[in-house]
């Protein structure tokens, strides 16, 4: 059940995260296998560098 585990685990980390999105915005996070050992530390870096690209590229933030 290590999918599930890191499953939580990303989603306590998004849920603060989503008021940086703009409205309407859909986001999807794929984790792959190396997320299972990563420390929330670690995903927490990896996913707001992830959000950080993508709103460049959308021209904001």
């Amino acid at each position: 059940m290590v999918r599930h585990r890191v499953t939580r685990r990303l989603r306590h980390l998004v849920a603060p995260r989503l008021e940086r999105l703009p409205a309407g915005s859909l986001l999807v996070v794929r984790a792959l296998p190396p997320a299972a050992a990563a420390t929330s530390a670690e995903l927490a870096v990896d996913l707001d560098a992830a959000m950080s690209g993508a709103m460049r590229k959308l021209g904001t933030r």
